[in-house]
Formats: C-alpha cells, sequence, structure tokens
C-alpha cells in the first residue's frame, strides 16, 4: 500500500525553501482547535471537515482512546469533541478520509481494521450517527473486493461509491485497486479492478459525479513510463463499471502522483498534482471530460508553497486549496500553505503556517462556511498533533 505515511517522508525530501515571492493577500489565520492526543482527544488530522447544520464533522488518523484515531465534531466557535474513537480493530481503525452526510447520518471509511485478514485489517466502510453511534457497514476482506480505502465515499442516488487504494485482481502486489459501490444498508460490489499498467493504479482519492458519470484519479499506474510504475491518471467510470482513462500524467511538465480527487467548475475538471510541473512541487491542472488537460500552475519551490496533497475547492469562481511544505514558515521544507487561484491560473498565498504553533503540514483540503474557510493540519498547535483552523480570506 501506498501510503500517506510513506508520501510524508517522500515529500520532506523533495522540496527546499527558495527567495521567491508570491502574490501574497492579507489573511487571518486562527487556530480553532490543537489536538491532544490519545487518549482523550484525536491526532494528525488527514482530511477536511464537513459542514452540517453549522456544526463540522471531521476525523483524525490516530488519536483518541485507543490511538487509532476518531470521528469528531467542533462548533465554529472552536468547541471540539470526540464521538468516536475507533476501538478494537473490528469498528475500523486509522480513518485517513473525511465523511459525507446522507440524510443526517455520516459515512465514511478507514484504512485498517475491520474483520479482514490483512495485517491490522483491510479497512471499513461505517456509518456514524451525529450523536456518536458508530456501526460498521462493511469489512474488506483484502482480496477482490478491494483492500486499505484511504478516500472518502460520493452519494450517487442513494448509492455509495468509493475506491480501495489495494486489493481486486489487478496484477500489483497487494492488488493495484478498486472502484467500488456499497448501499447504505452494506452490500458491496465492485465495479472495476486496476490493472496496474495504462488503466492506473493505487487510487487514493474519492470520486465526482458528472452527470452520471464518475471521475477520478490514481496515483500510479498509466501510460507513460517516466516514473517507477507510472506517474497516475484522470480516469473516468460509468456506474456499471466500464472505465476509460482520460490522462496519464507523466508527459513532459504536467504533473506526477495526483492523490487528491477532482472538482467540477461549469464543465471543466480541475485538479491537483502532489509533484511535477515546471520546478517540481506539483501543480493544479485542469482537464476536460474528454480529457484535454492543462496545467494552470506549477508551483515554485519556495515561498508560493509546494506539493499539494489535497483537492481544491471553488468559491464562486476562484479555487482554494493547500500545500503540505513550502510557504515562508520555519519548518524543514516549509510548513505549508493556504493558498488560491483563478481558473485562469494565477495563485495567491493566502496564509503560510509560520512556526508549528499555528498548524503545519495540511494534507487536508479547505471547506467554505458562510465565507470563511476551515481546515485542519495534520501537525502542529500546542500539542504537535494537528489543528482546525480557519483563515478569513
Amino acid at each position: 500500500m501506498f501510503s500517506i505515511r510513506v508520501l510524508n517522508i517522500i515529500l520532506a525530501g523533495s522540496v527546499s525553501i527558495g527567495l521567491l515571492a508570491p502574490l501574497t493577500a492579507a489573511a487571518s489565520e486562527t487556530v480553532q482547535h490543537a489536538f491532544q492526543g490519545a487518549p482523550n482527544d484525536g491526532a494528525y488530522p488527514k482530511a477536511g471537515l464537513i459542514d452540517v447544520h453549522g456544526t463540522l464533522y471531521g476525523t483524525t488518523d490516530y488519536g483518541g482512546a485507543n490511538s487509532r484515531g476518531t470521528v469528531f465534531k467542533i462548533t465554529t466557535a472552536g468547541v471540539a469533541r470526540v464521538l468516536h474513537s475507533f476501538g478494537s480493530g473490528s469498528d475500523g481503525a486509522y480513518p485517513v478520509a473525511g465523511l459525507i452526510n446522507v440524510a443526517d447520518t455520516l459515512y465514511g471509511t478507514t484504512s485498517n481494521g475491520g474483520t479482514g485478514s490483512c495485517t491490522g485489517g483491510c479497512g471499513t466502510v461505517f456509518k456514524i450517527t451525529t450523536s456518536g453511534i458508530e456501526t460498521v457497514l462493511y469489512s474488506f476482506k483484502g482480496g477482490r473486493d478491494g483492500a486499505y480505502p484511504v478516500a472518502g465515499l460520493i452519494n450517487v442516488a442513494g448509492t455509495l461509491y468509493g475506491t480501495t487504494s489495494n486489493g481486486g485482481i489487478g496484477s500489483c502486489t497487494g492488488g493495484c485497486g478498486t472502484v467500488f459501490k456499497i448501499t447504505t444498508a452494506g452490500i458491496e460490489t465492485v465495479l472495476y479492478s486496476f490493472g496496474g499498467g495504462s488503466d492506473g493504479a493505487y487510487p487514493e482519492a474519492g470520486l465526482i459525479n458528472v452527470a452520471g458519470t464518475l471521475y477520478g484519479t490514481t496515483s500510479s499506474g498509466g501510460g507513460t513510463v517516466s516514473c517507477t510504475g507510472g506517474c497516475g491518471t484522470v480516469f473516468k467510470i460509468t456506474t456499471a463499471g466500464i472505465e476509460t482513462v482520460l490522462h496519464s500524467f507523466g508527459h513532459d511538465s504536467d504533473g506526477v502522483f495526483p492523490y487528491a480527487g477532482l472538482i467540477n467548475v461549469k464543465g471543466s475538471l480541475y485538479g491537483t498534482t502532489a509533484i511535477g510541473g515546471a520546478s517540481g512541487p506539483g501543480t493544479v491542472f485542469k482537464i476536460t471530460t474528454a480529457g484535454v488537460e492543462t496545467v494552470l500552475y506549477s508551483f515554485k519551490v519556495g515561498s508560493d508553497g509546494a506539493n499539494p496533497y489535497a483537492g481544491l475547492i471553488d468559491v464562486a469562481g476562484t479555487l482554494y486549496g493547500t500545500t503540505v511544505h513550502g510557504g515562508t514558515g520555519s519548518c524543514t521544507a516549509g510548513c505549508g500553505t493556504v493558498f488560491k487561484i483563478t481558473t485562469k491560473g494565477m495563485e495567491t498565498v493566502l496564509h503560510s503556517f509560520k512556526d508549528g504553533r499555528d498548524g503545519a503540514n495540511p494534507y487536508a483540503g479547505l471547506i467554505d462556511v458562510a465565507g470563511t474557510l476551515y481546515g485542519n493540519t495534520s501537525v502542529g498547535g500546542a500539542s504537535g498533533n494537528g489543528t482546525v483552523f480557519k483563515v478569513a480570506p
């Protein structure tokens, strides 16, 4: 499994802070909550938040009563509470992905745990009420049905769709990953098993629905040979399981390794690659549903940010995102940034995380709540276990 934990090591050595001066805009960043870690609080949130009737909900990869991660809620005023601590393992462990809301019940995935035969468990799909009652809908078995879901789910007409980063029947060790669907009653069906070649491998991002067709990315595979195992793809798949690769990364400077999913803005899809581009530390790109890809922005190994792991959000036609590294902060390789970018490719840094106390290394994307952006940092804060923050652009 090519995990976020492995990527963190790779990215940490992939950039150095330069002297470039990007456009900057005054933005007020406030830490809403600093995670304390086990046993009472979560730690190391990797996924973004969702807004349910004005209260924000999210997950932490670690921490909680059993050090296997949590589901938490937090008010916009910063009052946080753990709803569920993942326990013995059968209820899931280490949720890397965020949640979705379906009729006021929250659904998500854990990257490990469950009753499958993988070491540490093959992962689960779970549901949880807003009061904290958690139920496992499905435990992945680690074979044809998939393993290690690190991406979240989407709801299409009452059926949930997602990806597993491993498993399936592909040629990769442990499987190259799958696209699956699951009913809210827990009946899981594999729609597609990645083969590990030109069709892509190791999907670590969720899907989006555009007019009944699903679109996503794979972090590896594809039809180029410029990366060992392939540089990743953008693909589409019908709800009947017919998969088509729209773009294989690794041609010249178009980006490498898309770990994030896509967003749809007026019929064009936008996303990020964690590495690659003209200078090496990642890109923002757009791609048509016909597969015509254009790099909007290449991060420049410096204060403009580096290594965007998360996807983007659209706020009134402007895109907002985060980078794990870069910026003007004092962390090794930079503490990361919050940025905005126009659909024409003009990038502006809204906030550079400074020294860790204000948060550092945001893997998670952002949400917009009444004009204020909320997100998580994976580390930093008062105890070093990550934060929930807000930025008022």
